[in-house]
């Protein structure tokens, strides 16, 4: 091809960059979808359970996405912090992931078993009365607010047909496990899953 007139004509020249861009992304994209470090869960990973999920919920449905991470990068400064860097094998299961990248607050990746349960729900409810410098909102409404259970029978049932090995007596006691638990007790569940299988540095 005449190299002058692939730069004088626009459309032509915008198509060759395209199929270029294309093919280089996808080279390096494609691979990644059959190597077993990026498809298959960590070893001892387990579903989480029906409360988890619902805590996951309650964590996207109130921002919590929007202000922290859950993605250590492999960098000395980030695993001294935070601990060991995230592995794409936690996050299988995750529909959607939530990795993010925007940190007003810490990332969250390995904060389950950092603090106590009792810890967690202080904080939610008073952030500043742990954190004096803390810009988080208060979610004390959460322990008021009683977890809604009539969905999560779906819920689990949804992600089983997304992969995760959900079983029937799991999807079958979802909606009673959730009987007497509130919205803070579903979210301080779920960051208590967080990151528990790789230990951390910290």
């Amino acid at each position: 091809m005449n190299h002058q007139r692939l730069e004088k004509n626009v459309g032509l020249l915008a198509l060759m960059m395209i199929l270029a861009i294309s093919v280089g992304g996808l080279t390096q994209i494609v691979p990644l979808f059959f190597q077993d470090v990026t498809t298959q869960p960590i070893v001892g990973m387990k579903p989480r359970s029906a409360l988890e999920v619902e805590g996951r919920d309650v964590y996207i449905a109130n921002g919590c996405v929007g202000c922290h991470s859950q993605m250590i990068r492999p960098l000395r400064a980030e695993t001294e912090r935070y601990g060991h860097y995230s592995v794409a094998g936690e996050s299988v299961w995750d529909h959607p992931f939530l990795w993010g990248s925007k940190r007003t607050g810490p990332d969250l990746a390995r904060v389950g078993g950092r603090y106590s349960d009792a810890w967690h729900v202080a904080h939610l409810k008073d952030p500043r009365s742990l954190v004096p410098e803390s810009v988080m909102p208060a979610y004390a409404f959460l322990a008021q607010a009683p977890v809604d259970g009539k969905q999560t029978a779906r819920k689990l049932q949804t992600l089983r047909a997304l992969g995760v090995p959900y079983g029937d007596a799991d999807i079958a006691g979802a909606e009673a496990a959730m009987r007497g638990k509130t919205e803070m007790d579903a979210l301080v569940a779920y960051l208590q899953g967080l990151g528990t299988l790789i230990k951390s540095k910290r």
